[in-house]
């Protein structure tokens, strides 16, 4: 039995949605003309105040490693800034391949892998679910959405994919819900995700359903939190799509996004269960105390190498900094990458856009005043998102910048990590600025 994230506080708007600072930076850099340059592999003398920052956590011992990647265009390699090892206990450098739990950031990768069913025509961006899962076609909503589970009335309108992909189906989630709706998650096992092998103190042992199929069959049991098209809340939706691309596609899902998105991409080091073989790459996660780092996961006893009882499509990847740079590359390129053609060029262009019902009310939400489209944030012409366990990503299309943060440790805010990022890109960029007045 694995243990669940309950109490992890890792889903805050600070935690989750700081790729716009790192998009920021990456705008005023691409203002300079020396900004495109052939840059080496590693970019740390350009990047000086970056690279003190990953110095200072991982030479004070806060955390084992922050490792940071920047791509241009389709380069066919990202450009470093950090490091550190794979475990505070051992001297392994991480690098490009070193394996990490990516959690939320899985939720593009299922968001895309549904784009490609949409352009195929196996699913309509504005279907209802229940053409797919008709257990999902009679839904009812809470009248308080941390009320009693039977204080209901019925769905004004059918829970449709655009509203899974965007967080505006209504559904609760494990680590957002509360009261009896919680309590309901739990003991039906409706997990995204995974910790530990090891008791965590402060969280509750949850057994997960037997399998991706049950977990969306006892999922429809349950009645939304609020009527949809109405609210943005982070859900469950991702992962509920994981299902919905087995049932179009006539595939389980990992097979699906291994034989349609990893494979054509180049992307070798991407799972939801790590081989044994492939252990000595993992990192270690770490739980912050009291600014102090302590192991919840080990690499080398990872609950990653476990098959997991349900593949969550929200929460459930292990990626490689290069793996996911290839996945952000092919983005860049418009579902192209090496020549390769892995999804449709419209498919990429919408599912990046803004994808939430103008009958959406966002104030309060994360996302106001912004934007997400298929399993991630959108704004301008950026699309990305983060991890619980300390992971950034993002594109930027009309810069050409593809960009990552990498680390691991929860939950997420222990540290001011983002916020330091950007006031460290910010002092490196006035400088470079400086410097071209100068020359």
């Amino acid at each position: 039995m694995s243990v669940q994230p309950l109490n992890i506080p890792a889903v805050s708007r600070r935690s989750l949605l700081r790729s716009s600072a790192l998009l920021a930076g990456g705008a005023a850099l691409s203002g300079l003309p020396f900004g495109r340059m052939a840059f080496a592999h590693d970019v740390a003398e350009d990047w000086p105040a970056v690279a003190a920052l990953a110095d200072r956590y991982v030479s004070t011992r806060k955390l084992a490693n922050l490792f940071l990647t920047f791509g241009w265009r389709q380069e066919d390699h990202a450009h470093t800034v950090g490091g550190g090892t794979l475990s505070l206990a051992k001297p392994t450098p991480v690098d490009e391949n070193s394996l990490y739990r990516i959690y939320s950031m899985s939720k593009p990768i299922t968001g895309m892998a549904t784009m490609i069913l949409i352009s195929e025509g196996k699913l309509g961006l504005d279907q209802p679910v229940a053409d797919i899962l008709p257990a999902f076609r009679d839904m009812q909503v809470l009248v308080d959405p941390e009320g009693p589970l039977d204080n209901v009335v019925p769905a004004n309108q059918p829970i449709t994919i655009r509203q899974l992909l965007t967080h505006t189906s209504g559904l609760g989630y494990q680590i957002i819900s509360k009261g009896p709706l919680q309590k309901a998650y739990n003991e039906l096992g409706l997990v995204g995700g995974r910790v530990s092998r090891m008791p965590i103190p402060g969280i509750e042992p949850v057994t997960p359903a037997p399998g991706l199929a049950e977990w969306a069959d006892r999922l429809a049991t349950l009645p939304l939190m609020y009527q949809p098209a109405t609210k943005w809340s982070y859900s469950c939706s991702i992962d509920l799509l994981g299902r919905v691309i087995e049932v179009a596609s006539g595939m389980p899902f990992e097979a699906f996004l291994k034989q349609r998105i990893f494979d054509p991409c180049g992307m070798t080091s991407t799972w939801m269960q790590v081989p044994q073989s492939e252990a000595y790459r993992l990192t270690d996660n770490y739980g912050i105390v009291g600014g102090t780092p302590f192991p919840i996961d080990p690499g080398v006893n990872s609950v990653f190498l476990d098959p997991p009882e349900v593949p969550a499509g929200g929460g459930g990847l292990v990626s490689s900094p290069k793996d996911y740079d290839r996945f952000l590359r092919m983005l860049l390129g418009y579902g192209r990458i090496d020549g390769k053609f892995v999804m449709a060029e419209e498919a990429v262009r919408v599912g990046t856009s803004d994808l939430i019902p103008p009958t959406v009310d966002l104030k309060g939400s994360w996302l106001e005043g912004e934007g997400h489209g298929a399993g991630g944030r959108s704004k301008g012409s950026s699309f990305g998102w983060g991890g619980a366990a300390g992971t950034l990503a993002a594109v930027d299309f009309s810069l050409g910048l593809r960009s990552c943060l990498w680390t691991q440790y929860m939950p997420s805010e222990a540290y001011p990590i983002r916020d330091e990022f950007m006031a460290a890109m910010e002092a490196d960029l006035g400088a470079m600025r400086t410097k071209k007045r100068a020359a």
